[in-house]
Order: structure tokens, then sequence, then C-alpha cells
């Protein structure tokens, strides 16, 4: 039995947690803000395993000059943070050729085809799985010609082993009558499914795991000094505390612990947005993502979140109010029977030039282990991140070969 620090209290921080109880360690998370406060609070809701296109993709070099000046466009940059942003959008650009981004897919694909088994010791729990929908995603097209420059990456899916059933703007209709006749493609993706309450599931799994010993500390971590003996973590009240394994899994705040420990990762942030609209859970049965608006529509316990859009501007809480209002107008656009959003949320999605997550052993001590840089998939990949962190702890083999997500790949 080991003693566990986890720093992070989202979805991959509880998911490693519940992983590494199952054999026996003690755990204590620590996270200033408490159990799902972060980008665990407010993402889509959706378990995505047909999540291997990355947003590194050969058509950034069209599309990137209309997507940082439209309007319309779900992707933004705040222009003040582009100094400090250019390296890593320099990365980014290489990244985005033919072969990167394909390697990128097939990793994602790799990690996406563990991704039910990571969740099923979870959702073996009756309180945890009440909150599993069994409903497939929908991606909607409003245009002929958008489907039609999305057929390579559906293929490139379907080769990676992504089912999925192309439907016309009929049997979209047929699916979802209260979207409006607007679409004239969607796509189902099977084996998808979303939580009704993703921050509820959470306290519920936290609540759970306490119950069998572990707890939160809600302080900063400020540093992680891994040695032979174990790893010394201090928090921001002065107070170090010594661990036999350190697992950093907060996401896009990862970067300086990486640093602390021998590895310099490109982590940056995308800031994700929201709104919801109350008590308008029935007019939609699945959630519904509209592919060229980049967003989700999500039916939840509370309302229909909708939720999307990438904005690269750092940490900074002002929120951007063209993009609450984008999400707003095209969400009431594709289902008009909304009225009006009665809240929205700003969060930091962790991004990655490559698209890849960091999944593995840190440089500087195998006693800290690396599971952060999810950005879209931190969900979906949570339970086979845990069960991964569970298995470099224990020395077991993990489910695939680790090389690809390591930290000393860039």
């Amino acid at each position: 039995m080991a003693e566990i620090g986890i720093v992070g209290a989202g979805f991959i921080g509880l998911a490693s947690a519940g992983w590494l109880m199952r054999d026996g360690h003690r755990v204590t998370l620590f996270d200033a803000s408490g159990v799902a406060q972060g980008a665990s609070f407010g993402n889509a809701g959706t378990f995505a395993p047909y999540g291997c296109i990355p947003v590194n993709n050969p058509s950034v070099f069209r599309d990137l000059p209309r997507f940082l000046l439209s309007n319309e466009s779900p992707f933004r940059l705040r222009w003040s943070y582009l100094p400090h942003l250019l390296p890593w959008l320099a990365r980014f650009m290489v990244n985005s050729t033919q072969r990167r981004y394909e390697a990128s897919a097939g990793a994602l694909a790799a990690l996406l085809a563990q991704a039910q088994a990571g969740y099923a010791p979870l959702l073996e729990e009756p309180a945890l799985a009440k909150y599993v929908r069994p409903r497939e995603c929908l991606y909607l097209y409003s245009s002929g010609a958008s489907f039609e420059a999305s057929r390579a990456s559906l293929s490139l899916r379907e080769r990676l082993g992504v089912s999925f059933d192309v439907l016309s703007a009929a049997q979209v209709r047929e699916l979802e009558p209260a979207l409006a006749p607007i679409f004239e493609r969607g796509v189902l993706f099977s084996d998808s499914w979303h939580f009704s309450d993703p921050q509820a599931f959470l306290q519920t799994l936290y609540e759970l795991l306490a119950a069998r010993g572990a707890t939160l500390e809600r302080k900063n971590v400020t540093s992680i000094e891994p040695s032979a003996q174990g790893v010394t973590l201090t928090t921001d009240d002065g107070m170090p505390r010594r661990f036999d394994h350190i697992v950093v899994a907060t996401g896009a705040r990862s970067a300086k612990f990486a640093a602390q420990c021998g590895d310099r990762v490109p982590l940056d942030t995308e800031r994700g947005y929201h709104v919801r609209y109350g008590g308008a859970t029935q007019l939609i049965s699945r959630p519904c993502g509209w592919a060229e608006r980049g967003f989700y529509m999500t039916p939840m316990d509370d309302g229909i979140r909708v939720a999307g859009t990438v904005e690269l501007g750092g940490f900074t809480e002002l929120r951007n109010r063209s993009l609450l209002d984008l999400l707003t107008f095209s969400s009431k656009r594709a289902l008009p029977a909304l009225q009006q959003p009665d809240s929205s949320w700003l969060g930091f999605r962790p991004t990655l030039p490559d698209g890849v997550p960091v999944l593995g052993r840190a440089s500087a001590s195998e006693r800290v282990i690396y599971a952060f840089g999810h950005q879209h998939l931190g969900l979906t990949l949570a339970g086979v991140s845990g069960r991964i962190v569970a298995d470099l702890v224990a020395r077991r083999a993990p489910p695939l070969d680790l090389a690809r997500y390591a930290a000393t790949r860039f």
C-alpha cells in the first residue's frame, strides 16, 4: 500500500483516485477550488469515443485566417496574448501537417478504444451509473459543402475503428424534430453517451471514495520535489508533505509541475464557454453538435447546456461577450424553441500543439506520474487515464504503449 498525492480533483484526478484505491492505496487529493470546479464542471458532458480527430489538422492552413477574422468563428485569439503564444502556435502549425495529424489521430484512437473499459469499474456503482444517458451523439451539417469537406476526417475515423451512420435531412428531423429544418446532413456516432450532470457525477464519486478513506485538501500546490525516497509536495501554506507517488492531473495548470520534474511541456490554455437554458431538457434527446459552429447542445438534468468555442488567451477571468452571444444566437437558430439562457460559464482547458495528452512517468523520477493535457477529451479519457496511472504505480503493463504520450516527445 502506498501513499499517493493527486494534484487536481476533476475527472482525471478522481478517476485516478478510484483506480488507485482499487489497488488498496491511500489517496489525498489537492485542489483549492474543490471537486469538479474547473473544466470538469462546464464541459459538454459527452462521452466521445469518436473524438480522435485533433484540432491540429491540415485544414488550419486554409481556414485559420478566416477563423481569426470572422465574427461567426468559433475560434478566437486574444491579440494581447499573441507574444506569449507564438512558440506554441509555431509547434501547432508544424503538427498540422498531414503526417503528424494522422499520427495524433492514431494516438487518440488507441486511447479512445480503451475508454469504455476504463469507465466500467466506476459505472458498476449504481450511484454513478444513474448519471449516464445512453444516447448517441449527433453531428449536424447545415450545408452540403461542409459535409463534403468533412468526408476526409470521417474516412480517417472509419479507418481508426469509429462506427457511425450518415443521416439525410429527413432522418435528422425524424430523430430530433425540434431542430430547425436547416440541417442537410447528420452523422450519428455509435457507442457514445452523455452525463446528465457531470459535476454531480464527480461529487458522488468523491463521496464514495471519501467513505473508503480518500481525503481532499483545498489548498494550492506550489511545488513538487522528487527524491529517491519519495516526493515532497508543498502547498501555499508552506507545509511540505511526503508521498510515495504524486499524480499531476491539474489540466491546464500542469506545466509548471512538469518543469519541476524535468520536463518542458508546451502546454497552454483553451478558454471554453457554455450557456445554459434552464428547463429546456426535453427539446432534444441527445447531444447535438453543429459542426460548422463548433458547439454541442446537451440535454442535462437542469436544462440544455450549449458548450463549445475555443479562445486562446490565458487564464484571465474576463469573458468574451461575443463568444457567449455567438453560442446563444447559434443555439437558438438550431433549436428555435429555446428562450433565453439563464447562466453562462468560462473554463480553462489544457491544450497541447499535437492534440495528444501527456501520460506516463516524469523524467526526474518514476514516482511522479503525469495525466494531463486531454484537451476536449478529459471526460471521455478519464477512466483509461486513471487505469494507466494505477498500472504505473503498481508496475503493471498499461493497456497500450505509452511512448506516444510521453512528456519527452516535445
